[in-house]
């Protein structure tokens, strides 16, 4: 991290076939080793597998999914005379949207079993529905946030 200034945040593109900055953002972090036609096709791919398992738009269930999985407060470890505590704090919007992103991806990737589009699809029906990995993920979050309540007056 350079101490001169704070990095600039790039403005990404939208996509092709939804015109949404969000499915951008979620195809690159999606992506492998650069592959991000492949990317694109998982992602559209589950979109449509999640639509017609549905029978409901499936760039609305993406959106659910997002919402549903975004955090609002997270722990984070503040070391104070030789204890290390964890503080639980409020999340910025930019990284709510980035954790629920990532969260979302490795819940898919650790299901067994199906090619990644099936387990993506998978998913985000399941994280449409509240329930799934990145659900879990989040309660998971909630729960330390909670125990640590505490600490909260040690915030910085």
């Amino acid at each position: 991290m350079s101490r001169k200034h704070r990095a600039e945040v790039r403005d990404v593109l939208l996509d092709a076939k939804y015109q949404d900055a969000l499915v951008t953002r979620f195809v690159n972090c999606l992506m492998y080793a650069g592959n991000k036609s492949v990317a694109e096709r998982i992602f559209y791919g589950a979109l449509n597998l999640a639509e017609s398992k549905l029978s409901e738009d499936g760039f609305k269930l993406f959106k659910k999914a997002i919402n549903n999985v975004r955090p609002a407060i997270e722990v984070k470890s503040r070391r104070i005379g030789g204890a290390t505590y964890q503080v639980p704090v409020e999340v910025r919007p930019q990284r709510r949207q980035s954790l629920a992103i990532r969260w979302i991806r490795d819940a898919a990737r650790t299901r067994g079993g199906k090619s990644m589009l099936e387990k993506l699809a998978d998913e985000i029906i399941d994280a449409s529905a509240n329930k799934g990995g990145a659900v879990k993920k989040k309660e998971d979050v909630y729960k330390m946030a909670e125990a640590n309540k505490a600490f909260a007056h040690l915030k910085w």
